[in-house]
């Protein structure tokens, strides 16, 4: 298994974007996330994103983190956005989604971010558990684009 930082619209990143976007259609009966995401968002140094590849080159997991400062979203200074963290469902179980969150909090504390956050829904327990799990808390107040869904659940953690 090796993770390696990509640039959002590589092939095998849109690859996987269009399943987790699939699986969020599947969860909420919706169209997916309607974020607006742009590739420039996950550059170095003000975002990363990553894909961890299976020893055949098999892409099966990702996930990025893009900054934020204050802003009409409800982001503060210094924010760390997590996004699309997404194991696929055979690769699963394995620790990923974890060694990956870990790479990218490690990035955005070197990057000078001093919170990550993340917004996620109430039809995904098990990134709810990830993230609970791993020191994230919920939010006082939220933020980002699904802010005003009552489905919505957003997290913070510290960094640093």
């Amino acid at each position: 298994m090796r993770i390696v930082p990509v640039a959002f619209d590589h092939p095998d990143a849109v690859k996987l974007n269009d399943q987790v976007q699939l699986e969020y259609a599947e969860r909420y009966g919706e169209q997916g996330d309607l974020t607006p995401l742009e590739p420039a968002h996950f550059d170095p140094p003000r975002g990363l994103y990553l894909i961890a590849y299976e020893d055949d080159g098999t892409p099966v997991a990702t996930g990025g983190w893009r900054a934020h400062e204050a802003n009409a979203e409800g982001y503060a200074d210094g924010d760390a956005e997590l996004k699309r963290m997404y194991v696929v469902r055979g690769a699963r179980g394995r620790g990923l989604a974890r060694r990956i969150l870990a790479d990218l909090e490690e990035d955005a504390t070197a990057a000078g971010r001093v919170r990550m956050v993340l917004e996620t829904g109430d039809m995904q327990p098990e990134a709810i558990a990830l993230y609970t799990s791993s020191g994230y808390a919920p939010a006082v107040t939220k933020f980002g684009y699904y802010r005003n869904y009552p489905s919505s659940r957003c997290f913070t953690k510290p960094l640093g």
